[in-house]
């Protein structure tokens, strides 16, 4: 069906209640929740949206994009206000801006800062579960923050992914890796010092952040050294992907600079 007016959705989400974006059956997912939404602004379901990409179960999002599609136009003002009150507590959208019908806002040219946060040491509050994961473990951070660096650039990914199409493509950059104190996320029930990775760059391999988490923390450990990490990024790599993959809920897409 071809629809006359499209606009752009900013969307702010806590993703740990939901089986991650994409609709499936049998499955409380984002997507689902957020048709759902519209459908109680619009009174009917005469609309259709689409995500800017996926995420997995468990990931929140600082920053993500939604495509709405009409055949009448919108007060955008209202209808930020109607979404909002419509959403439950785990959305917020943020603005609303009218694009062409025919900007594809998958195929968009886009940056992606995704952030993962963690702590170790002593376990953490059961209410910071949604946002960062705890190490039972103390980690050596100067050697984690040492291997992080060795991401930034082109290399090969391979060991980097997980159920790869014939199709993918391996060979990425990544425009900066790092591992900082954490002073985004705040709260009183947070543990007193906590650590987040940033990754940024164009474009991510399936569980890609994740599995270079589990690998910086099998640094931390002592179990790996900086030479793996080395190793693992270039060519001829064995191509075999890496068996750890850290817990999704530490991980947050925090940033989406999008080219309209």
């Amino acid at each position: 069906m071809k629809y006359s007016f499209s606009y752009l959705i900013c969307l702010e989400f806590l993703g740990f209640r939901f089986s991650g974006w994409q609709k499936q059956k049998n499955a409380k997912t984002l997507h689902d929740m957020v048709d759902k939404s519209l459908s109680f602004v619009f009174e009917d379901f005469d609309f259709k949206t689409i995500g800017v990409g996926r995420t997995d179960a468990k990931v929140s999002a600082n920053t993500y994009y939604l495509q709405l599609f009409r055949n009448s136009e919108i007060d955008e003002l209202q209808f930020l206000k109607s979404l909002n009150s419509n959403f439950s507590p785990d959305f917020r959208a943020v603005s609303v801006k009218k694009v062409p019908t025919s900007f594809n806002v998958i195929n968009a040219p886009k940056i992606k800062e995704y952030h993962y946060y963690f702590s170790f040491g002593d376990k953490n509050h059961p209410f910071a579960a949604p946002f960062m994961i705890n190490i039972d473990f103390n980690l050596d951070i100067d050697s984690m923050k040492k291997a992080a660096k060795l991401f930034e650039g082109e290399h090969y990914f391979h060991k980097y992914c997980t159920k790869p199409s014939e199709h993918t493509v391996f060979k990425r950059v990544i425009d900066g890796c790092e591992i900082v104190e954490n002073d985004i996320l705040t709260a009183s029930f947070f543990p007193e010092v906590s650590y987040v990775l940033k990754v940024r760059g164009k474009g991510f391999l399936r569980y890609q952040i994740r599995l270079m988490m589990a690998t910086l923390f099998e640094v931390g450990k002592g179990n790996l050294d900086l030479n793996f990490i080395e190793k693992s990024l270039k060519e001829d790599n064995d191509r075999m992907f890496m068996r750890n993959i850290a817990p999704s809920s530490g991980l947050q897409l925090h940033a989406l600079d999008l080219e309209l």
